[in-house]
């Protein structure tokens, strides 16, 4: 058969991806859990793996000719228990709510106790929101956080904890900005009789690159996606102690899932294998610091950040003192080629879909070399298109900012 390339093929197709491509390029991204993954990493994804059935594990898949995605898979489960200092892992889960799904039912029975952070206080609808799978399969419960500091009240979890005594405590999320205590969760947990499970989906790859504290070796089970601050493909990963890994698997396959995406198996074997390098560390350690600089840029504009700050690569923004709900300021920085989200806020008064609140955060510029000025630069940019100032002016500037800085 002769190859014929995408535009021929599927004129359509290839111009969405090619706009999709051209967006990326012209606008800054500041969403927390996105991020511009390596040419390699978007090489692999594209690899003839994509075509091979390997349903099952290495040395024991259910089809014929899964040589070279067994050497796959264990090249990436060795990186990953490298990279993050960890006895097992399994690097088949699709994505990470599918990850935490088959790390609870690994442990836990339908109708088990759940505790997790709450969504608004910077959970994961996978940590037993009530129109998610989670929470309809399990009896969950939620903690919040401290009314004053926003920061997470452990007296609140141990409390909660000796009530329901939960299966699985859950300890991380979408949209925290601070360190989190693995250690006193881990003891909340086992003291009920539990397990600790640590969500680390946004900052696996600041833990990977040493600058935040690691919940591996603490916590019973550590879940991820391998697209955020990690900069992989999109899909997940769960991290686990050698007691744990084959409920682990049987949960994954034949559990949840059918065969593995081998192709992103791959690409996550290249992203580990990328952060295995000393310049990621580098990376990580920029992400962290271009994150307080660009709260503390906002703080000195007027803004509140939930807990007044970050120790991470996030932020969210209390908006109510500005007057805008988060869907108008997200709405008013697209347009101009800042692409945010909105995000709910502690007690926010307004609904998921219109919120009081915003989340940024800093690994894709990051990944495009910003540096603290720069990213100064670009809190005033966000301020002046949320406020409905020099509108064409922050547009033109954005489009210099985002040419100065190529994607990878």
């Amino acid at each position: 058969m002769k190859q014929k390339n995408l535009s021929q093929v599927d004129p359509a197709v290839f111009h969405l991806c090619k706009e999709e491509e051209d967006r990326q390029a012209r606008t800054l991204t500041l969403i927390a859990s996105e991020n511009h993954c390596s040419s390699a990493v978007r090489e692999t994804m594209a690899s003839f793996l994509t075509d091979k059935y390997a349903e099952g594990y290495p040395g024991r898949r259910y089809y014929g000719g899964c040589e070279v995605g067994d050497e796959v898979e264990r090249l990436a489960r060795n990186r990953a228990k490298e990279l993050f200092g960890a006895e097992a892992a399994n690097v088949q889960p699709h994505s990470g709510t599918q990850a935490n799904l088959a790390a609870y039912l690994a442990v836990m029975n339908a109708g088990d106790p759940l505790l997790g952070m709450a969504l608004n206080a910077g959970g994961h609808l996978s940590h037993g929101f009530a129109r998610n799978h989670t929470g309809m399969l399990f009896r969950a419960e939620h903690y919040g956080l401290d009314d004053e500091t926003g920061l997470i009240n452990y007296d609140e979890v141990q409390a909660k904890a000796e009530s329901l005594r939960p299966k699985v405590l859950v300890g991380g999320g979408s949209s925290y900005p601070r360190l989190i205590d693995w250690e006193r969760l881990r003891k909340i947990a086992h003291g009920v009789g539990g397990l600790l499970m640590a969500d680390i989906a946004h900052p696996a790859g600041l833990i990977a690159g040493k600058v935040i504290p690691s919940p591996v070796g603490v916590a019973d089970l550590v879940t991820m996606t391998t697209h955020k601050t990690l900069r992989g493909p999109r899909g997940g990963m769960i991290l686990c102690g050698k007691d744990l890994i084959k409920k682990v698997n049987s949960s994954v396959f034949p559990g949840g899932q059918g065969g593995p995406f081998l192709h992103a198996i791959a690409a996550k074997a290249v992203a580990f294998g990328e952060a295995l390098r000393p310049e990621f560390q580098d990376y990580a350690r920029q992400v962290v610091v271009n994150a307080k600089a660009l709260g503390d840029a906002l703080l000195g504009l007027g803004y509140e950040l939930v807990t007044g700050g970050t120790d991470t690569h996030l932020l969210t923004v209390d908006l109510r003192p500005k007057g805008i709900s988060g869907k108008e300021a997200e709405a008013r920085c697209l347009e101009l080629g800042l692409v945010i989200n909105k995000n709910l806020i502690p007690k926010d008064p307004r609904p998921a879909m219109e919120t009081s609140g915003l989340r940024l955060g800093t690994p894709a510029l990051t990944t495009r070399g910003f540096k603290e000025e720069e990213v100064r630069e670009v809190a005033e940019l966000l301020d002046r298109a949320i406020s409905g100032k020099d509108r064409e002016a922050v547009r033109a500037r954005v489009r210099e900012l985002a040419e100065a800085h190529p994607l990878p």
